[in-house]
């Protein structure tokens, strides 16, 4: 049975993408920085018989809090075939570039950058003995900075500086991850899970979170012969289903 850890899982899109594994066999560790609100969303998975999971506390800003999860784990567990960054946030707003206050960037870069690096560092030992590793940083379109240098990109005059620049700083790291573990099985890709209606955005976006799950599954459970070092997105390119970084 493979097993996965999710950060930021006991809600939204997180929640379901634990869902969504689940109904494919595997074993989930589901992720929350409030232990409480991780044991009520287990509730509501096993009352859908879907029992093969359980509540890991982790504070993806937290070094201490990611130390003590990968413990945890790490009793239960010798091998982790999925690591899914999702905890995110967007910061307060506006963000203005040359406003907004440093404090709120090294808020949001702790949780949307420095946490995945810390997580992802404190688990790749567990990753590393699955004979198919996968880590998926869920990104949004709004990192790519070729898009944001093209007039022409529908979500254009969308520049919320620090949002921003946080997961384009993601998508970097996700780049040169991929890179470093290119001769393994690894396959390490970002994800774009769309403009989706949650509580992130007060549930302004066209997309729904069963769709925004599917596309994070999908790159959590490729094949051997799927890509890596990728930043997929059907909202940026509904063709290829691949954007510009």
């Amino acid at each position: 049975m493979k097993t996965a850890l999710i950060t930021g899982a006991n809600k939204s899109i997180g929640f379901e993408t634990a869902r969504q594994l689940l109904r494919q066999g595997y074993y989930l560790y589901l992720g929350c920085r409030d232990i409480e609100k991780g044991r009520e969303a287990v509730k509501l998975l096993q009352a859908e018989n879907l029992n093969q999971v359980e509540p890991v506390e982790i504070d993806v800003d937290d070094i201490n809090s990611i130390q003590a999860a990968r413990e945890v784990v790490g009793n239960k567990t010798n091998v982790l075939d999925v690591l899914i960054n999702n905890a995110g946030v967007s910061g307060s707003m506006p963000q203005a570039p040359l406003d907004t206050e440093i404090s709120l960037f090294r808020h949001v870069f702790e949780t949307n950058f420095f946490g995945v690096i810390t997580v992802t560092q404190a688990f790749v030992d567990l990753l590393k003995e699955s004979p198919e590793p996968r880590i998926v940083n869920v990104t949004s379109g709004l990192g790519s900075l070729t898009l944001h240098n093209d007039p022409e990109w529908h979500y254009y005059k969308v520049k919320p500086t620090v949002y921003v620049s946080s997961k384009a700083a993601l998508n970097a790291y996700t780049i040169v991850l991929a890179y470093e573990l290119r001769d393994t099985a690894f396959k390490v890709n970002a994800v774009d899970p769309g403009y989706t209606a949650t509580d992130f955005n007060n549930h302004t976006g066209p997309g729904t979170i069963p769709e925004a799950a599917a596309r994070v599954v999908k790159a959590a459970t490729l094949g051997v012969d799927g890509l890596t070092g990728q930043f997929f997105s059907d909202d940026n390119a509904p063709d290829t289903g691949i954007s510009p970084w």
